[in-house]
């Protein structure tokens, strides 16, 4: 039960195959994430400590007890640890005011205390050598996408088909948005901008469900935009790539998003985005008149200028989306892995 969707899912991607893996059993009496102890699962440190591992990567973060079981397990044999990070700031999207005073220091603490970090974005590297961890000891890795794999999921999809289930033709124009519909994702900004915007033959798609979709879909109406929007709903894994595929040009307009997967899978797809300048890890990603616009989170008519000058103009959209080829020609699956890899040897 996702308690932001507010259903109940089933993921439909298998993550458990092609390789051999251990399940060590979470023994927690409330197992759950947002828990400390939610994730406790013991068996790690004689696994750790027995396993004649030369290095530990984990990707829990170290809000969880099983972090410290881990990290303390290997640190008591020497063995190198490895972290993944994509904290872009200090912003604090929820919680308590004392979490925002004291999480530099506990963040910076955690960030010495593993051997390497690898970080999501430049912006991720720079707050981490911000709280005091050596350039050395930090590796970037871009994406977190493995394009070849992206690419090679898209040619399951037909563009037409998938527009004809949203009842869209051939040539209309295709905004999309891909995220929780959540206050923090800002998914009204849009709503607002698009009616705004006005392009004749453009349609807002929408594939996410969560606690503000019927305030979404009330403000669709209000707006007079019901037959010009398709909120999908939740779009499992496996169909994502379609839905990409079926698109013109991405939007964004989170208020709290470091590192989101989205931007690279939709610029692997070869659309151009529309980016709140919140999103920091991915801001590096857009070149404005390239391979899209970033503009001021919250600046509705900002956003509702860039959703016209993008669309009103085909032969703007097309040089975007050529920009936008152009751009990920270097994103490589091979340049992911070597990253990875490099952060084990170092």
């Amino acid at each position: 039960m996702d308690p932001e969707f507010g259903i109940e899912i089933r993921w439909d991607t298998p993550l458990l195959e092609g390789y051999p893996w251990v399940h060590v059993p979470n023994r927690s009496a409330r197992p759950g994430l947002g828990r400390f102890f939610g994730l406790y699962n013991p068996g790690l440190w004689k696994m750790v400590r027995t396993g004649g591992f030369d290095a530990v990567v984990i990707y829990t973060g170290y809000m969880y007890a099983s972090f410290w079981i881990t990290a303390l397990a290997a640190r008591s044999r020497k063995i190198p640890v490895i972290i993944s990070s994509d904290s872009t700031s200090l912003h604090q999207r929820e919680g308590s005011r004392w979490k925002s005073v004291i999480k530099p220091y506990v963040l910076g603490w955690v960030y010495r205390f593993i051997d390497v970090l690898m970080a999501a974005s430049q912006p991720v590297k720079d707050l981490a050598m911000k709280l005091g961890k050596r350039e050395s000891d930090i590796v970037i890795i871009r994406s977190g996408v493995n394009k070849d794999d992206w690419l090679e999921r898209l040619t399951k999809f037909d563009r037409q088909a998938v527009r004809n289930s949203w009842g869209l033709k051939a040539d209309d124009l295709v905004v999309f948005y891909c995220a929780k519909l959540q206050a923090w994702k800002r998914p009204l900004d849009l709503v607002r901008a698009f009616a705004k915007a006005n392009v004749p033959d453009a349609y807002l798609v929408m594939a996410g469900d969560g606690p503000q979709r019927e305030e979404v879909e009330s403000e669709v109406a209000k707006l007079g935009i019901r037959d010009r929007v398709r909120i999908l709903g939740f779009v499992n894994d496996s169909q994502l790539p379609g839905a990409y595929k079926a698109a013109d040009l991405f939007v964004l307009p989170s208020e709290y998003d470091p590192c989101p997967l989205v931007v690279p899978e939709a610029m692997f797809t070869g659309l151009p985005v529309l980016l709140s300048d919140a999103v920091l890890g991915r801001l590096d990603m857009i070149i404005p008149g390239e391979t899209g616009y970033t503009y001021r989170c919250g600046d509705e008519a900002a956003l509702s200028e860039h959703l016209r000058q993008s669309l009103q103009d085909r032969a703007v959209l097309q040089h975007l989306k050529e920009g936008v080829a152009k751009r990920m020609e270097r994103w490589t699956s091979e340049e992911l892995t070597n990253c990875w890899v490099s952060a084990v040897e170092r």
